[in-house]
């Protein structure tokens, strides 16, 4: 099953001359290659998914899983609550997290799930 991370490329806090985006995502290329169990994850990047007031946002999807939008997520400061979250999701045969503790601060950046 392949996994995605999409990673919005256009957010930006308000006064930020540069967009976020495109950085987080080459960071969680980097380090979801170097972990076994998230080697499956694709990352990727798109133009705004409508989470402006609460840059950064990203979503994560599988075939068949519920999907997962975040935002208000810390470029830095939560990239590795965010691998935390996806192996929770890698692991989970249909995306449905019931205890996400261990994604820390992420989780209390949900946005919504949407059921598969």
């Amino acid at each position: 099953m392949r996994h995605r991370v999409i990673v919005c490329s256009t957010c930006r806090n308000k006064g930020d001359e540069d967009f976020r985006g495109p950085d987080l995502a080459e960071a969680l290329q980097d380090s979801f290659a170097a972990d076994p169990v998230l080697q499956d994850f694709s990352v990727e990047t798109h133009e705004c998914l409508s989470s402006c007031a609460r840059p950064q946002s990203l979503s994560f999807r599988a075939e068949g899983k519920a999907a997962y939008l975040f935002a208000g997520v810390d470029p830095v400061a939560d990239r590795s609550d965010i691998a935390a979250f996806a192996r929770l999701y890698a692991q989970s045969g249909d995306g449905w997290i019931e205890d996400a503790r261990p994604a820390g601060r992420l989780r209390f950046c949900l946005v919504g799930r949407i059921p598969a």
